[in-house]
């Protein structure tokens, strides 16, 4: 609580499972006020669950959540599902054989077996995709960017410096409450949590891959890219010094793939073609850099227009996170 500030609107507690002083499992459990009060919904979540393969373990895990929450007035548990839609959720169940991007979950296979074992029914999916970005700019798709631009009168905002960037801050989340108002366990970001995440993530981003359009001096849509830090995570082991430092400025400085960390486009705007215009700005970006690989983070199964923008590009549906949902007796 002193460091979060999700605890304003969030009570959570959090256990550990013991085997001969051997830590076997582990599971948090989070009340969301702002979201009961929102869908009217008294559901609460589970979070963080990691276990062993061992049906005793997951289920002693489970039930004290469970307790917990029902001891809350909570009629349901809702998850894996983090304080906000930018913590950690979704279980992993396809994909275990790819690589996770740094900003999103693994899971072992058995997982989903545990949870379902126990009563937990599939309530959503994100799904997750791998894209092959050509080596040079369509043409065709530039031109069509330029017309874009000026028969709205969109203008692009491009940064070389973070603390360019940084001004835009609160923008960009509140462009963000606006496009994923209506979305699966979103709650609005107020302005203790914006200037959160500006110090969490925006001031670690490299600005070359972030975009911003603007029309008649308001955000229209934004895009935020990351370098795919994972292989470096792989090859740090946990470990920041004596050379794990080493593996992750490498990657941030010379990528070979790019995660998509963040897009959003105003409701009122979505006819306007901007995500095709921030993808058009931002592939001139990974073409200078030699990036030819871009994985995206979860994307709601139910979100077809976010799903159609990557139609003109090689793609590859590789991976799908899962939330559960599960009603007590």
């Amino acid at each position: 609580p002193e460091t979060n500030p999700a605890f304003d609107f969030c009570d959570a507690n959090f256990w550990i499972v013991l085997e001969n002083e051997k830590c076997v499992g582990r599971i948090g459990a989070i009340i969301n006020r702002k979201h009961i009060e929102k869908t009217g919904e008294k559901l609460g979540r589970i979070s963080r669950a990691e276990f062993i393969d061992n049906f005793k373990v997951s289920e002693l895990l489970f039930t004290t959540a469970e307790t917990w929450l029902k001891s809350q007035g909570m009629s349901g548990v809702q998850g894996p599902l983090g304080f906000t839609n930018l913590d950690t959720q979704g279980l992993l169940v396809e994909g275990f054989d790819r690589l996770q991007s740094s900003a999103s979950v693994y899971h072992h296979p058995y997982y989903q077996i545990h949870f379902e074992k126990f009563g937990y029914t599939k309530e959503i999916d994100w799904v997750e995709f791998r894209l092959q970005m050509a080596e040079q700019v369509n043409e065709k798709a530039a031109k069509l960017a330029e017309l874009i631009k000026k028969r709205y009168d969109l203008k692009v905002i491009t940064f070389s410096k973070t603390s360019e960037l940084l001004p835009y801050g609160h923008k960009i989340f509140g462009l963000l409450n606006l496009a994923f108002e209506e979305l699966f366990s979103v709650v609005a970001f107020d302005t203790k949590m914006m200037d959160f995440y500006i110090n969490k993530y925006l001031k670690l981003l490299n600005p070359d891959f972030v975009k911003l359009i603007e029309k008649d001096g308001e955000l229209a849509g934004f895009i935020i890219g990351v370098p795919s830090l994972s292989i470096a995570l792989q090859k740090a082991n946990g470990k920041l010094f004596p050379f794990g430092f080493y593996h992750i400025m490498k990657a941030l400085k010379h990528p070979t793939e790019m995660d998509l960390f963040l897009t959003g486009v105003d409701p009122k705007l979505q006819g306007l073609g901007i995500p095709a215009l921030l993808i058009n700005e931002l592939q001139q970006v990974l073409v200078d850099y030699k990036v030819y690989f871009v994985e995206t983070t979860g994307i709601f199964e139910t979100n077809q227009k976010a799903i159609t923008t990557w139609k003109n590009y090689p793609h590859e549906q590789h991976k799908r996170k899962r939330s559960y949902r599960k009603m007590f007796n």
